[in-house]
């Protein structure tokens, strides 16, 4: 039971899954929404441009009726006449035309979204399968479409049954009126209907677009096994993963180590622990850790700090509490400050004796650190926070 339910696609598609299908060209559409609004669109259109676009009408039939001489024996001026009127009727149409582009372009952005795939374009030999399509005639989807178009026959078809059925008394009035009246009173009529069938239409556009989203959810469903397998995909093999970790660490640890000849002072435990410190007065608001380490990075910060005659000074509590509570490149903690102080100031009074000479400073014994900031005292291991230890 357990394989069989790693094998059911219950988890939804990860961010990864849903941009690899979109890279595919395969997004939620919704032909009855994007249909819908451009009819309504169109309906716009024309309830507030139909006016101008009559009367621009009305004056190319009435100059396209009316031939000169000169046009009716020439063949020539007949067709630039015509052609004329053919760049009219474009021109008087264009508003409407250029609403409809638009929104039929910007359809898309209410379910799904804008997409360009090159992928989508490929030829893909299997839907020539005549196995493949009569499976897709068969298939959930293709009942699904099939219910939808017998739904939407049935809406319109009684819709406009009952609007023909309400205004017949009006339509049949329309032989005896005027025309000018009658023709105003004809784009009435059937504005109402065009409302009256486009309102159905949108009754079923908002029922399909919430269907074709979670269809499409539901599509991309995965099973944990495939999730799984993504996961590994994307985070790599996790021995290659601990072999880069291993090559950063070491790769930090090599630039600590350039820091140590530019310390100020190496605090040590004496053999544990060693934190090489850095403060310049005016650019630094305390002093930093410059480098950290324990056991055998210690004894190499130590070697190097020797090396380059930087002053190594032994407290243990404040190398514990330094390598405790610092990160690389950190301030050291307020409550440390006076530590520090005392370390740096002895630090600064032995660079000047051996510059130029005097009596020499004593050697701080005993320097009190904060008992909560001491792991010996607090009763915690130093933690190696930057994993300099390895």
């Amino acid at each position: 039971m357990a394989g069989d339910s790693e094998l059911e696609k219950t988890e939804p598609a990860s961010p990864r899954r849903l941009e690899q299908a979109r890279e595919e060209g395969d997004v939620p559409r919704s032909r009855e929404l994007a249909t819908c609004t451009v009819l309504l669109a169109a309906g716009c259109g024309l309830w507030f441009t139909g006016e101008s676009m009559v009367r621009q009408l009305n004056r190319m039939l009435a100059s396209g009726l009316a031939l000169n001489r000169e046009q009716a024996f020439d063949f020539n001026l007949l067709v630039a006449g015509l052609s004329v009127h053919v760049v009219d009727l474009l021109i008087a149409f264009a508003p409407l035309a250029v609403l409809l582009m638009v929104v039929a372009a910007a359809s898309p952005l209410l379910i799904g979204g804008w997409l360009f795939s090159g992928k989508a374009l490929m030829p893909k030999f299997d839907r020539l399968n005549p196995i493949n399509g009569l499976g897709n005639l068969v298939s959930a989807r293709a009942g699904v479409e099939l219910l939808k178009a017998i739904i939407k026959a049935v809406l319109v078809g009684t819709i406009s049954w009952l609007v023909v059925s309400s205004q017949i008394d009006a339509m049949l009035t329309l032989a005896v009126e005027p025309l000018e009246s009658g023709g105003a009173h004809l784009g009435r009529l059937l504005m109402g209907g065009f409302i009256a069938i486009v309102g159905g239409l949108a009754v079923v556009a908002m029922i399909d677009a919430p269907y074709q989203m979670w269809s499409y959810a539901k599509k991309l469903m995965m099973t944990r096994e495939e999730l799984r397998q993504e996961a590994k995909e994307s985070d790599g093999d996790p021995q290659v993963k601990a072999k880069i970790r291993s090559l950063q660490r070491e790769m930090a640890r090599r630039r600590m180590m350039t820091e140590v000849p530019t310390a100020d002072v190496v605090v040590t435990n004496p053999t544990h622990y060693a934190v090489a410190l850095k403060y310049a007065d005016g650019a630094m608001g305390a002093p930093k850790v410059v480098a950290k380490g324990a056991d055998e990075v210690a004894a190499k910060i130590r070697e190097l700090a020797a090396e380059h005659k930087v002053p190594l000074l032994e407290a243990p509590p404040l190398a514990r509490a330094l390598y405790r509570h610092t990160e690389l490149g950190d301030e050291i903690p307020e409550a440390l400050y006076t530590a520090v102080a005392e370390v740096l100031a002895y630090v600064f009074q032995l660079r000047t004796y051996n510059k130029h000479g005097g009596e020499r400073p004593d050697v701080p014994r005993k320097i009190e650190v904060p008992p909560q900031l001491d792991p010996l005292q607090a009763g915690t291991q130093p933690a190696a926070g930057n994993g300099m230890m390895q």
